[in-house]
């Protein structure tokens, strides 16, 4: 008898080791990016392999149907779904009441199952991107290139630093397909952030659908040409160029977005920024017979031809800030406003709306007999109040729809509205001042959260940008919470942003190339304690994360890990 049990207990364990193989590098075994919380590493592994299955509840559908395509598609066969089921070779999700923070999550893998548990959905959502990441980086290039997986074993207990952890994209200077948005949308769900911040109007172009106003995608969405070189200019490129979203493509990735957790919050800009509506709708300017300002040698022919033959507005070809915005003195511009609003409010669950706010210069509303007259009526000191007027009355409107505003900075000249939150660019200055008043801010100053700017100061062998300088270590080195500030108003600041202004972006690669790995950076920025965070570790991390890239095939920026090696 003994004989048999000691050959029982042998066979056992030649078993558990055949499943225990231990990891031949422990340190690149758990290369996670953002920094997890707490990393707990083990001996041994899990393998994904025909026989593993996922058992969740049916609140975690979305996610488990997630999870199996990620790893049926890695392993090139289909992972089975068992409600309920608890055993051996399970992947088993679950909701933990336990677990505080409504996104953090638990991640426990052994050599014979893993549970992944989260206070939320979200929460365990984010622990499937950390499994992600434990896996091949091969995973990443969607063909099948495995047969059998292995995942480290690992207890990791996590949760991120801020509520807020966005990216912005602008899809108005330089037009991008759904699939690039839902590309963008998936890139952001990998770093576990939770917002895109969408940039819808501009002066160059408006790009969503708006059914009673047709004018706005038919005349709005396209310009007659495109400035050449930096701003500004050295010629014409003499294209049209252009595109919009349809309502139905807006619900698509909206709804596309929501599977992986992300909110995404519609910007119609307001009151400047607004010449590709103007041109549309001549009516909504203070001076609808005046032509639109551009730099004339820069113009496109076909624009200078409208405007000779009394087709004085035209989109914006070139850059920059434009006199011509929206008229505060009018009824119709509110009107017209609230319209589009009614339209955009309902493609969008997000409980924000931005407003833009920023760069409205004041010249036009100075010598506008409408903009006089209401600056006179509302009793106004100046036009920066009457920018507050039109701030609040817009805010007031969007309250009553159960949305809230978010605005730049410059909503805080005239006087904040009541509600608003500020998103703070021009450094840190406007988000101090808010907090200090309880409101609430997104951080995105442009010295560390624009990456429009130059990634490298060898600007020669860069691609085109607007200017300035800023490194990956400098977005990494960022702290969102100012030093000004105490204990209670720290509690105002929602989190941080990265903003991707598309002037001198045409292409889809081009874009990669100036967000990665910036945004990399950023990710860790905004969910990892700020006490855990080092730049060594993470250019450690950073160099196995673009193993990853190079399987998606991303064009990311590459001379951050030549330079320091």
């Amino acid at each position: 008898m003994r004989i048999l049990i000691f050959l029982l207990v042998g066979l056992l364990t030649i078993s558990c080791a055949d499943q225990n193989k231990n990891n031949d590098n422990p340190e690149q075994a758990y290369q996670i990016i953002p920094k997890p919380l707490s990393l707990v590493s083990s001996q041994g592994s899990f393998l994904v392999n025909s026989k593993t299955y996922i058992s969740s509840t049916d609140a975690l559908k979305t996610e488990a149907e997630y999870l199996s395509e990620m790893l049926g598609s890695a392993v090139g066969i289909k992972i089975s779904f068992e409600q309920g089921k608890i055993g051996e070779g399970g992947i088993i999700l679950k909701l933990d009441e336990n677990i505080e923070n409504d996104e953090g999550y638990e991640l426990v893998v052994e050599y014979n199952k893993i549970i992944i548990s989260g206070k939320t959905t979200k929460g365990v959502f984010y622990a499937i991107q950390t499994l992600r990441q434990l896996l091949p980086p091969t995973i990443e290039s969607g063909t099948s290139l495995e047969t059998e997986l292995s995942i480290p074993a690992v207890v990791v207990k996590d949760e991120p630093r801020f509520a807020y952890r966005g990216m912005m994209l602008d899809v108005s200077r330089h037009f991008f397909p759904v699939s690039f948005v839902k590309k963008y949308i998936d890139l952001i769900a990998l770093h576990k952030m939770n917002t895109l911040h969408w940039h819808l109007t501009e002066d160059q172009a408006w790009r969503i659908e708006i059914k009673k106003y047709p004018r706005l995608t038919q005349v709005g969405a396209f310009r007659n040409g495109t400035i050449i070189g930096h701003h500004p200019g050295t010629a014409n490129d003499q294209e049209v160029y252009g595109g919009f979203y349809t309502q139905e493509e807006v619900k698509d990735i909206v709804a596309y977005a929501s599977k992986q957790h992300i909110t995404i919050i519609p910007e119609i800009e307001m009151p400047g920024h607004g010449a590709a509506a103007i041109a549309a709708y001549p009516y909504l300017s203070c001076f609808p017979e005046e032509p639109t300002i551009v730099f004339n040698d820069m113009m496109s022919d076909k624009s200078r031809e409208l405007q000779i033959s009394g087709t004085p507005k035209i989109v914006q070809e070139t850059w920059g800030v434009m006199d011509d915005v929206f008229c505060g003195g009018k009824e119709s511009t509110f009107a017209f406003l609230q319209d589009v609003l009614d339209e955009v409010i309902p493609l969008f669950p997000s409980k924000y709306v931005h407003i833009g706010g920023d760069e409205s210069p004041k010249a036009n509303w100075e010598r506008c007999p409408n903009c006089q007259n209401r600056i006179k009526k509302e009793k106004l000191s100046d036009e920066h109040e009457l920018q507050s007027y039109f701030v609040q009355r817009m805010e007031k409107y969007i309250n009553g729809k159960g949305k809230q505003i978010i605005g730049w900075d410059e909503i805080l000249e005239g006087g904040l509205a009541p509600n608003a939150t500020v998103m703070s660019w021009r450094g840190e200055k406007g988000g101090i001042e808010a907090a200090k008043q309880h409101h609430d801010v997104i951080m995105t100053p442009t010295t560390y959260s624009y990456f429009d700017y130059y990634q490298s100061e060898d600007k020669d062998n860069e691609p085109l940008a607007i200017g300035g300088f800023l490194p990956i270590e400098k977005v990494y080195s960022y702290n969102p919470i100012p030093e000004e500030l105490d204990k209670e108003e720290e509690k105002f600041i929602l989190g941080a942003q990265g903003n991707v202004w598309t002037e001198y972006m045409k292409t889809e690669k081009q874009v990669e190339y100036m967000t990665f790995p910036r945004m990399t950076a950023l990710s860790e920025v905004v969910w990892s304690p700020q006490e855990s965070r080092n730049w060594d570790d993470f250019k450690n991390r950073l160099e196995d994360m673009s193993k990853r890239y190079d399987a998606m095939g991303l064009n990311y920026a590459k001379h951050i890990l030549v330079e320091d090696k």
